[in-house]
């Protein structure tokens, strides 16, 4: 079969949507949980609330990337569940701000952060199949580094921006809301319009929607990486939904609405420090996962993520908290640019690289677990636990040490000399 060039046209444009699209994540992260602590104090009805995103993330990818496999149209069959999903994810940023600002009921609120989950997801599994679709296994650990470069960048744009003009104006200002629909919306049609997928490949003995979640469960390497990707994305979330609670109960003793509004411009430039972490850790994770080994890169990223999470039990100052999360955010680049390309691969090893959106459908929906347990769980926890927000560290080291293993059993995950 002819070798495909490698594409930096279309690495470029899927990296520019990942800007944008991390610029959505990163605006629900950044004020949600500022913004809900306004309606509530409970960690347990905010963490509900933002697990909504794990609800719909763990249906919608699975089955729009089943169906986007098949669908054979002029448009391609990725580009036109990215433009809608684009242009619906401008539209509900500002509504969000809009609620707020209206003072809508907490449910009207919450309804408005369900719409923008929807929006996002309807093209997650698209966003994550294109790459596969147009990039050669071997070569994909360069193009997931570049990927992960620019979406992680987006998440520190957003939160620097945001965490300035919340010192300088408030949390509800519409600077990052209407920056962030805006980048959402030229990024869709900057897609749809430049970027060209390759010719849809014939799908021969095409699995049926139950045959498909059969083999999930039936492929054993795949079984394992989704069950460790579900456990550091739980650890992950743990420290991402609650991270103001966190800051405000180290520095302040208690996460009272009065505390966490005085360090969310805080919690915004830690988030910013983080992704700079991420950014340097993502460009030599995905060039140790075609060169060293795919377990060993996966491996030695979530070992440094967790190193800090151990220590989190133990931190009290503010220094200690940006040291921390300088290190988990370059453990954590290196854990993703690394872990992206394995399902890619893994189809390729099995002859299914004609089903990529499904797969990276469940890939996407294993993301959204973690989001639904720790929003839930993590909050309960909390609560239990008097408002002790410092408990989630070690939870969120024990699941990430509890998914190395998993990882360095998968049997067809070597390195494939190129």
């Amino acid at each position: 079969m002819e070798r495909r060039k490698f594409d930096w046209g279309v690495v470029l444009g899927l990296a520019l949507l990942g800007f944008s699209r991390s610029m959505g994540w990163a605006l629900n992260k950044g004020f949600s949980f500022p913004l809900l602590s306004d309606y509530t104090s409970s960690a347990f009805v905010k963490g509900s609330i933002l697990a909504l995103e794990g609800v719909i993330g763990l249906i919608v990818p699975p089955l729009l990337g089943y169906y986007s496999d098949t669908l054979r149209s002029k448009h391609g069959r990725r580009r036109p569940f990215i433009f809608v999903g684009g242009v619906l994810a401008a539209i509900a940023t500002l509504m969000i701000w809009t609620a707020y600002k209206i003072g809508a009921p907490l449910w009207a609120f919450a309804l408005t952060l369900g719409f923008l989950y929807l929006s996002l997801h309807l093209y997650t599994a698209q966003f994550r199949a294109l790459m596969p679709d147009t990039i050669e296994s071997g070569q994909r650990g360069k193009a997931s580094g570049v990927i992960t470069l620019l979406e992680w960048a987006g998440n520190l744009f957003l939160f620097g921006l945001g965490g300035f003009m919340v010192a300088k104006y408030g949390k509800d200002h519409i600077g990052p809301f209407g920056l962030t629909a805006i980048f959402l919306f030229l990024a869709a049609v900057f897609v749809y319009y430049r970027v060209r997928e390759p010719e849809a490949p014939e799908i021969k003995g095409n699995e049926s929607l139950s045959e498909y979640v059969k083999s999930i469960f039936a492929t054993k390497d795949f079984l394992k990486f989704y069950t460790a990707q579900i456990l550091w994305w739980m650890s992950f979330e743990f420290i991402a939904i609650f991270l103001y609670g966190i800051i405000a109960f180290i520095l302040k003793g208690a996460a009272t609405k009065e505390n966490i509004d005085a360090v969310t411009s805080m919690g915004l430039y830690l988030m910013a420090l983080f992704n700079v972490a991420v950014l340097v850790g993502s460009l030599p994770g995905g060039y140790i996962y075609d060169r060293v080994g795919r377990r060993l890169s996966i491996i030695i990223g979530g070992l440094i993520f967790a190193l800090p999470q151990l220590w989190g039990w133990f931190i009290h100052t503010e220094t200690q908290i940006y040291a921390a999360l300088l290190i988990a955010g370059v453990g954590w680049g290196a854990l993703i640019a690394a872990s992206y390309p394995v399902v890619g691969d893994l189809l390729t090893k099995f002859e299914k690289e004609a089903f990529t959106g499904r797969y990276y459908g469940v890939y996407e929906a294993t993301k959204s677990i973690p989001v639904l347990l720790a929003g839930t769980i993590g909050g309960a926890i909390v609560d239990l636990a008097g408002g002790n927000y410092r408990i989630l560290f070690p939870l969120g080291a024990f699941l990430v040490l509890l998914a190395m293993p998993l990882i360095w059993s998968m049997k067809e995950l070597e390195v494939r000399k190129e």
